[in-house]
C-alpha cells in the first residue's frame, strides 16, 4: 500500500428505507471527488446500508419475551431493544447498564450491532443481515455503472477492551483483503514476524470514522482514494474462534475455573 491517500467524505442527506442509496452515493462522488476512479476504497456506515435495506424496526410493534424483561431489568434497557438485541445475536456473553455485549456472525459486539443513534423517532436499527453480500452488491453496481474497479466496506464503530471512545471496524468487505498476513517478514532488527497480521479494513474503517463523524453530519460515506491495493474479487472480513481469541479465551477460561 501507499504511504499517502486521500479521504473524502460524501454527503448523502438523511437516508430512509428504500431510497436509492448507490444514486445517491454516485452523485455525491461526482461532487465531491470527480467521481470514482479504479483503486479508490468505498466505505459506507452500516446504519445507512441497514437503513436502505429496509432493515428498521419500529419499537411499538415489539413485544418483549419474559427473557428479553428479565435482561432488561438486571441491565436497565428499554425491553423491546432486549428482544431485538437476542434476535439479533448468536449468544449473550454478559453485560453492563445499557448494554448486552453479544456473539454475532463470528464477532463480539455490543447489543448485537442494534442501534438507535441516526435512527427514525422511535425505531432501533440493526446491523444489515449480511454485511459481505451488501458490500459485494454495492460494488458491482457501482463498478458496472461507473466503468470502475473499486473496493466496498461496510463498517461499525465499536468499543475496545479497556480503551475510552469508538473506532471503525469493518463488518462487510467486498473487493480487496480485509487482513494482510505480515509473517515472515522481517522488522527494523532483521526479527522474521511470526504472528502479526495487519487489520487492513478495519484500519481503513477507523480513517473513513474521522470524517464520517457519530452524530448528523449525514456522512454516511468515504472514498478512500491512494491506497494502492490490488481491486478484485475477494470477499469477506477475517475473524477466528473465540477460543484463538485473547479476549474472549481469557474470559471463557476464567468463566470455566
Amino acid at each position: 500500500m501507499k504511504n499517502s491517500y486521500t479521504v473524502i467524505g460524501l454527503s448523502t442527506g438523511i437516508i430512509r428505507p428504500g431510497d436509492p442509496f448507490v444514486d445517491r452515493i454516485i452523485e455525491s462522488a461526482k461532487a465531491a471527488a470527480g467521481g470514482f476512479c479504479d483503486g479508490d476504497v468505498l466505505v459506507l456506515a452500516e446504519t445507512a446500508v441497514a437503513t436502505a435495506e429496509g432493515h428498521v424496526i419500529h419499537l411499538d410493534a415489539v413485544t418483549p419475551s419474559s427473557r428479553a424483561e428479565e435482561l432488561a431489568k438486571k441491565h436497565h434497557m428499554d425491553p423491546r431493544t432486549v428482544e431485538v438485541v437476542l434476535a439479533e445475536s448468536d449468544d449473550i456473553v454478559g453485560g453492563i447498564p445499557g448494554f448486552l455485549l453479544c456473539m454475532k456472525q463470528g464477532t463480539l459486539l455490543p447489543n448485537a450491532g442494534v442501534d438507535a443513534s441516526n435512527a427514525p423517532p422511535g425505531c432501533i436499527v440493526p446491523l444489515p443481515k449480511d454485511p459481505d453480500a451488501s458490500a459485494k452488491r454495492i460494488r458491482r453496481e457501482i463498478e458496472s455503472r461507473c466503468s470502475v474497479s473499486v473496493g466496498v466496506l461496510v463498517i461499525d464503530s465499536r468499543t475496545h477492551a479497556m480503551r475510552l471512545g469508538c473506532s471503525g471496524v469493518a463488518i462487510g468487505c467486498s473487493g480487496i483483503d480485509s487482513v494482510i498476513d505480515d509473517r515472515g517478514r522481517s522488522d527494523l532488527f532483521g526479527r522474521k514476524l511470526e504472528v502479526t497480521k495487519r487489520a487492513v479494513a478495519d484500519n481503513i474503517a477507523s480513517a473513513a470514522e474521522l470524517v464520517m463523524g457519530e452524530a448528523d453530519e449525514c456522512t454516511p460515506a468515504v472514498i478512500v482514494r491512494g491506497l494502492g491495493m490490488p481491486i478484485g474479487d475477494q470477499e469477506g472480513v477475517g475473524t477466528i474462534d473465540a477460543d484463538e481469541c485473547l479476549f474472549m479465551g481469557v474470559f471463557r477460561r476464567g468463566r470455566q475455573e
